[in-house]
């Protein structure tokens, strides 16, 4: 199946995204691609490719916040022997590899600052300049970058280039989010099932009209992904069943619609909602930091806390969980993240704060 079909659903808001997926495919202009998790980017970026005159070119994904900041430069644009210790030989970046075809820059948020902007030199210039080389490689490349943050709030905290920001949103294919098309959810079932038993040589069953219902009515945060793992799982302890029912999958839902926020009315200004959102990311940012780095601490001290800390105390506690693990990995920054469970932009941006650089 190509990834224009294995865009499943006859919503207005799809049908939207594929239009602008085949009115965009046939140029070379960047595309930033916007969605929660599990909405599905990469079928977009795969179907822009698939419609466009580079089908033939390799089609290559790089997930920016998976690369160590340190080694971002030398995969992404490649390296010259010698170049660093244990540079043994030259390699080229992905971008040498995507040579004539397609490169997806996926959480192109977590791209360090001075990666940002090389990369837009690259976009600019169509050159790469390969770690310890002073001669450019031409590119032949598409670029396409996803995300599932709000890049222009990102922007304005000034952790994202504003002209690489607009440099890549020439045109932007924003993903709803599966709450926002639900009348799809009936269709994506019934392809999921069949898959799922086509793979594995079963019959596929029948759903009653009570579990499409039920199924529909759920939230699905992790979107289309969770729904499909839910079939699935379903399937996987019901195998036999022609017929399954709303009570087969009461147990594996947990986010109906009507528990959790309503969306804002008609009324609120649209700006309202984003700023709404951005905080709410922000704000639920910061508590997974400070849980991640508090759980660290906790589990690595023999303290036991039996009265709730003063939001101050927590202030403190983090600055000397990360003072603490900065000194026992000798200052380095890498490992201190790593072992903190957050970023490493996330633990700049925390030394930073509490006077710690």
């Amino acid at each position: 199946m190509n990834a224009l079909d294995a865009l499943i659903g006859e919503s207005a808001a799809l049908r939207a995204v594929k239009s602008l997926i085949l009115q965009a495919a046939p140029t070379d202009i960047s595309v930033l691609i916007v969605g929660e998790s599990g909405t599905g980017k990469e079928l977009v970026a795969r179907a822009l490719h698939e419609n466009s005159a580079r089908r033939a070119g390799p089609l290559l994904y790089v997930n920016c916040g998976a690369i160590p900041q340190g080694i971002f430069e030398s995969e992404v644009f490649g390296h010259e022997r010698g170049s660093f210790t244990g540079a043994e030989k030259r390699r080229t970046g992905y971008f040498e590899q995507a040579q004539g075809g397609t490169l997806v820059l996926d959480e192109i948020g977590e791209m360090p600052a001075e990666s940002q902007v090389k990369l837009l030199r690259v976009l600019e210039s169509r050159e790469v300049m390969r770690v310890g080389s002073s001669k450019p490689t031409p590119v032949d490349v598409r670029v396409l970058a996803a995300t599932n943050v709000d890049l222009g709030a990102e922007v304005s905290r000034g952790e994202f280039r504003h002209d690489l920001y607009f440099r890549l949103k020439a045109v932007t294919i924003q993903l709803p989010p599966l709450r926002e098309r639900s009348e799809d959810v009936p269709l994506l079932v019934l392809q999921f099932a069949r898959e799922f038993a086509e793979r594995n040589q079963l019959t596929t069953p029948r759903f009653t009209q009570d579990a499409l219902d039920l199924l529909t009515n759920q939230y699905w945060p992790g979107n289309v992904r969770e729904l499909k793992n839910t079939v699935e799982s379903v399937l996987t302890l019901n195998r036999g069943l022609t017929v399954l029912h709303g009570e087969h999958f009461r147990p594996h839902l947990t986010s109906p619609r009507g528990l959790l926020p309503m969306p804002a009315s008609r009324e609120t200004p649209p700006i309202g909602n984003e700023l709404l959102l951005a905080t709410m990311l922000d704000v639920r940012r910061e508590v997974m930091e400070l849980r991640s780095i508090l759980e660290t601490a906790i589990s690595s001290s023999q303290t036991i806390v039996e009265e709730p800390l003063p939001s101050n105390r927590l202030s403190d506690v983090e600055r000397e969980q990360i003072q603490r693990m900065l000194a026992q990995n000798s200052g380095n920054r890498r490992k201190t993240a790593r072992d903190l469970g957050i970023g490493e932009r996330t633990l700049y941006r925390k030394l930073k704060e509490y006077n710690l650089e």
